[in-house]
Formats: structure tokens, sequence, C-alpha cells
């Protein structure tokens, strides 16, 4: 990222240090980018990288504006968000992208409300067949894409010019359609203008090695990708050979019904030397537009209160928690310059 466009985006003006200063700071401190603004990534603290607190399944044909009243979503998530925090989250990567029910604004009122640092996304989701692909998607080239996404990351989503954190995109099992490849190729060239990192909601291992292919041909480093759902792809041969490349690899359903098989995939990628290339998180929440109340809401506490314990008892140490839940996201969320 270009140092004019980086001080812009952390508010702060060219002129405002003197340029002596600005020449002995050969690098920007790595910065996250909030529903509140960037922060230093060192003070990112305790991080859940994939949650969601608010979903909208009727497809992209038919999501509009006022399905829901966000007064009632804010009342029902703000609890578990305290909940959280009273566990020790610290921040919290909200997943639902746009044509899902992406609601910038009332993520930045919860961030205010519980004092959690709460991400936001740009990017377009290409799995479950298509659904919530809006039809831009199919008449517009990938440079046209990633334009768009690029614009809501330098001037914020519309209307109130919350900056994403980084992208999400979606891609069904298999080898990639030419709509998924799209998707990628246009997130592959937004992230060269941006630094986001691109999370892709992914069938399999097939297409997440498809994905990296396709990420080098578009000169982008593997560790720049999320493998999002890596839990999914039985064969832990693919997920280790993905960390090697330098991807990331996230094991994201962390519930209480899974809390064991969770731990036997963190402790084989920890055999392999490989635990620094691991996300893991619960894919919890959410309020579901279209079901009475919002319908059951999963919290945001169970990795804190169950998993990590669990991970303990099988023999991780405290460093290891360290790198799963700071440092690693931390480094995957960090904007690159």
């Amino acid at each position: 990222m270009k140092r004019r466009t980086f001080l812009k985006l952390a508010g702060l003006s060219v002129g405002a240090f003197p340029t002596a200063r600005l020449a002995s700071r050969k690098e920007p401190l790595p910065q996250v980018m909030t529903v509140l603004g960037p922060v230093p990534a060192k003070r990112l603290g305790q991080t859940l990288v994939h949650e969601h607190i608010l979903v909208d399944f009727i497809g992209a044909d038919q999501i509009a504006p006022g399905r829901y009243d966000p007064e009632e979503v804010f009342q029902k998530a703000l609890p578990h968000l305290q909940r959280l925090k009273a566990a020790g989250g610290q921040a919290l990567v909200e997943c639902t992208p746009d044509f899902l029910g992406r609601d910038p604004q009332l993520l930045r009122r919860l961030a205010k409300a519980s004092g959690l640092h709460i991400l936001t996304n740009t990017g377009f989701y290409g799995a479950a067949k298509d659904k919530y692909v809006p039809r831009v998607a199919y008449s517009e080239t990938a440079d046209e894409l990633a334009l768009r996404w690029v614009r809501e990351f330098e001037d914020g989503i519309i209307p109130d010019n919350i900056r994403p954190g980084f992208m999400k995109i979606g891609v069904d099992s298999g080898p990639l359609s030419d709509i998924d490849a799209k998707l990628v190729t246009a997130a592959a060239r937004a992230h060269r203008r941006t630094g986001l990192a691109i999370a892709s909601h992914t069938g399999d291992g097939v297409a997440a090695l498809g994905q990296l292919e396709l990420l080098k041909q578009e000169g982008v480093e593997p560790s720049a990708f999320i493998w999002v759902h890596a839990q999914n792809e039985a064969d832990a041969a693919i997920h280790r050979r993905v960390a090697e490349l330098g991807a990331w690899v996230e094991f994201d359903g962390i519930s209480p019904q899974a809390i064991s098989p969770h731990v036997d995939l963190v402790m084989q990628m920890r055999r392999a030397g490989l635990l620094g290339r691991v996300l893991i998180s619960q894919d919890a929440g959410w309020y579901h537009v279209g079901e009475p109340g919002g319908g059951e809401f999963r919290g945001y506490d169970t990795l804190f209160t169950e998993f990590l314990p669990a991970l303990r008892q099988a023999g991780a140490s405290q460093g290891d928690v360290h790198v799963l839940v700071i440092s690693n996201p931390r480094q995957a969320l960090a904007l690159r310059q």
C-alpha cells in the first residue's frame, strides 16, 4: 500500500509528521481495519476469526433493506458479545458478506457498546451454488469487481463510509466454476491494491488448491489467503499441504458438540510443525432474518470456556494458545503495505 493511502486510512495527513520523522521509520506499524477505524495489529488481542451477528439467507435477488429491525438485532446480539468479552475475547471478525446480510452500521454500534474490535468485509460470496452472487458479478469483469471492492476499502461502505477489514468470498467444492474463478481473480486484484486478506468459504481441498493456483498466477502470496471451513476436508494431508504453501488453514466449526474433532485437527497441525498457519473459530451466532425473534442465537464463548481448556489438556502449551488466538489472527488480518 502506498504511504499516502496508508496514512489517509489511519486518519493522518502526509503533512502530519515532519519529513525527517517519516524517513526515520522504514515501514508503518502493521494495522488492522475495524468498523471503528484502524488499530495497531498488536492491539487486536484474542480474536475470533470467523463469526456472524446477522445473516439473511433469502438470496441475492430478493434481499432488500427493511427485512429486519436493527434495534431488535442489537438487543439480541449485545449480551452475547458482552459474554465473549467477559470470557477473554477482544476482537471478532464478522464474516457475513454483502448480499447475505452485511450491516456495517449495526456492527459499528455493537463495537462501541461492547468494547470489542469488530471487522466487516467486502467481496461477493460464490458458494451455495451461487445463490448469493448478485447479477452484477456476471456482467462485470474481474477488474470491475475488484474496483468495487477497492472503492469500499478506500472510501468506505455506503452510506457511513465504514471500511472493511478483509475480503470475504466463497466457492463451491471441486474445480472452480467460471463465476467462482472470476470472484477469486477479482479478490486477487483487489488485494494487490488494498492489502486486505482474502477469506474464502471453500467447499473442499480441491477448491482450496485451485484458488491458491489462481492467486499465484495473479501474483498474490499464499499468506494472503484464508481457507475457511478447512475442517470440512477429511484429508489432513491437504491441510498440511496448504499450510506448507504458506496459506492460512482455518478450523472454524468449534461448538460444544465438536470440541474433540477440532482438538484433533489442531494437534495434528502442531505435530507437523504447522501451528503457525492455523486459525480457529466457531462460525457462531446469529440473528437469522425471517425467523421469529431471529431464531436461536449460538453464543461466542465456547472457544474460551471449553475448547482451549480441552486443547491444553491434550498437550498444547500456553504459547501454542497465544499463537492460535493472538499471533496468527493479527498476522492474517494485518493490512499489507
